[in-house]
């Protein structure tokens, strides 16, 4: 597998990714996360402008789709019922994580894409998303409480220094 950044022309691939996740969301009990048409095609087209968007190529076949953005995160500023690992260094957050059902590998992939970039990377979850709960926990990340979004929603928050 290899990551590029995403160009405007992928955009179309990349809803038919995001949509595939949601069903996997679904079918594993995570009903509430990435509704009302979340991820967009404008959230997508954002990511690109920031230059942070990237797909996951498998035969040249986008496969997955992440947001890989440089700190801060607004949302971030304040962590409840923890801590993170450290608040002072500067971090990258990885949003947006999608792939097909029958692609594996796509976490493992994205963290050491993201890793041989930055030391300190932080991701925040839905509580009912046990697959990205369980991915983040092998990987060697720290649950560090709870964030809010800026919609109110809560979210696990999780940060790894390498």
């Amino acid at each position: 597998m290899t990551i590029r950044e995403a160009k405007p022309t992928d955009i179309a691939e990349i809803m038919l990714v995001m949509e595939a996740a949601k069903k996997i969301m679904r079918a594993s009990g995570n009903m509430h996360q990435w509704t009302d048409g979340y991820p967009s095609e404008t959230v997508i087209t954002a990511d690109m402008e920031k230059k942070s968007g990237f797909v996951i190529e498998d035969a040249n076949k986008i496969v997955g789709y992440f947001a890989f953005l440089a700190s801060p995160e607004p949302t971030y500023a304040q962590i409840y019922n923890g801590q993170w690992v450290d608040d002072v260094l500067s971090y990258h957050v990885v949003h947006r994580i999608a792939s097909y059902p029958d692609v594996h590998g796509i976490f493992s992939t994205i963290m050491e894409f993201c890793f041989s970039r930055d030391t300190n990377i932080r991701i925040d979850t839905h509580r009912d998303n046990k697959i990205m709960q369980h991915n983040l926990q092998k990987h060697g990340f720290t649950y560090c409480g709870i964030i809010y979004l800026l919609s109110g929603d809560e979210r696990l928050a999780y940060q790894r220094i390498k």
